[in-house]
């Protein structure tokens, strides 16, 4: 079972991104806090569960959560600052809407810029160890599917209903055949062309 939280005693959120990998949409992030007393044996890494299950999953976050929020940077962002930066900024978004303030934060991965004074600790592979940063990690996967699924009505030749933006071949070849969208991350698909020759 994933522990409740990093520090006791204060009020800490979770944080965790979706669609950091992707040629196209946005990235999104979630900020989740919990009750002092909150266990759920449900939860887990976003990638660990089925797509019924982080839905069913996100309700209950919902319910459950002192406070919760989704931030998003989108695709031109991703191109004018970098992927990374994105990301963190994306999770500064959702953490600026949380009520109470939050004070401390813990961050799925390697990698943050500090949010104003809130003090932070990085945990590697956080999703699978705190329950916070689990839900974040839901929360932002699932509404992140649900606006690629969106555009997928827009764009159906490049199944993002299936592969909701990642690298597939499948997407690469579409690419190559109906170029690319509005939504297209153009600083990740510069190699869109040597990458194929390489892999057909």
């Amino acid at each position: 079972m994933l522990q409740s939280f990093f520090l006791d005693n204060c009020i800490e959120a979770g944080c965790d991104e979706a669609g950091r990998g992707c040629l196209a949409g946005p990235v999104y992030a979630a900020a989740v806090i919990f009750p002092k007393d909150y266990k759920n044996e449900l939860l887990n890494d976003s990638k660990q569960l089925s797509d019924k299950k982080r839905k069913e999953l996100r309700t209950i976050i919902e319910k459950d959560a002192i406070s919760w929020a989704v931030g998003v940077v989108d695709n031109h962002e991703i191109d004018k600052i970098n992927i990374l930066n994105a990301s963190i900024l994306a999770m500064h978004r959702a953490i600026e809407q949380l009520q109470p303030v939050p004070e401390h934060l813990i961050i799925d991965g390697n990698k943050f810029k500090k949010y104003k004074d809130i003090p932070h600790d990085c945990v590697v592979k956080g999703d699978g160890k705190y329950l916070a940063i689990a839900a974040a990690s839901i929360l932002a996967k699932t509404y992140r599917d649900d606006y690629m699924d969106a555009l997928h009505e827009q764009f159906p030749m490049y199944n993002w209903i299936s592969n909701k933006g990642y690298p597939t071949l499948q997407h690469k070849l579409a690419i190559q055949e109906h170029g690319f969208t509005e939504f297209h991350r153009m600083t990740f698909n510069a190699a869109i062309p040597t990458q194929l020759s390489l892999e057909l």
